[in-house]
Parts: structure tokens; sequence; C-alpha cells
């Protein structure tokens, strides 16, 4: 039952472990295996949130969202955005910052560095965003009863 629901993923993580070695050797192994551990750990993370939109959708709807939602994850946050965070904060074009990342690995790491704060600062808001939905929304399981009450009625004032 393991190997018929995750056979490919192993398979394709045994290959890209290989394929880190044989390129990088054993230190592209390790910096691999890390990142694998740790991108498992936030996707695990994330399906649990997707499980609780997911239940009250329609099978139609569910397919539509984990399609989408994997094409813009994979794709749109892995490789778009960081592209168009170069793109926009080094004002040059994004074929430009794709021709960087490709070609001239070290500029287009200084022109990452130097959008740090800008990243960062999208990361907090975004955060403080969950943060206060959190705090002001009214919820079904109150963790924090004693403080999520009260919070909430202020914020439908």
């Amino acid at each position: 039952m393991l190997l018929k629901t995750f056979g490919w993923s192993f398979g394709i993580t045994v290959l890209g472990l290989v394929a880190a070695a044989f390129y990088g050797g054993w230190t592209a192994f390790g910096v691999v295996a890390i990142l694998a551990v740790l991108e498992i750990s936030l996707s695990f993370d994330n399906a649990v949130i997707n499980a609780g939109i997911l239940k009250k959708m329609n099978a139609f709807w569910q397919k539509i969202f984990l399609t989408v939602g994997v094409l813009i994850a994979v794709f749109g946050m892995r490789l778009v955005f960081p592209v168009l965070i170069v793109a926009v904060t080094a004002k040059i074009n994004p074929v430009d910052a794709v021709d960087l990342a490709i070609n001239n690995k070290d500029h287009y790491q200084e022109l990452v560095t130097d959008a740090h704060p800008a990243i960062a600062a999208f990361g907090g808001m975004f955060l403080m965003m969950i943060f206060l939905d959190f705090i002001f929304e009214d919820h079904d399981i109150k963790w924090l009863g004693w403080l999520e009450r009260p919070l909430a009625k202020l914020g439908k004032v």
C-alpha cells in the first residue's frame, strides 16, 4: 500500500538525491536532503489547512482547488515569484531576470539579497494578516477563549 501510494514520490526523491550527489558531492546531497525534509514538513502544514478547506467543497471544486493550487505552489511560488521579485526590486525586465538566474548566478544572488527587506516585509505582513484573522474572527474552537471572545466582539465593532 505504501509503495503503491508513494512509489513515484520515493523514486523521484531518490533520483533527486542521486543527482545532487553526482553533481555536487556529499555537500549537495546533504543540502538537498535537508531542504527536502523542510519542504515536506511545510507541505504537511499546508495540507492540514487545505484539508479543512477542501472538505467544504464538492468534488469538482476540490479537483480545481488541488490542480490550480499545485500549479501556483510549485510553479508560481518556486519559479515565477522569485524571478518577479528580482525583476521588480532591481527594475529589470523579467526575461533579463530569468537570464541572470540561469547565466549569472552570482549577480542574481546579489539582487535577491538586496531584495531581502521587501521579501521580509511581505512575509511579515502576510503573517500579521493571518494572526489578526485568528484574533479578531469568531471560530468554532476557542484555544484561548478568555482572550478570543472579547477580541472577536471588538473585531465586529
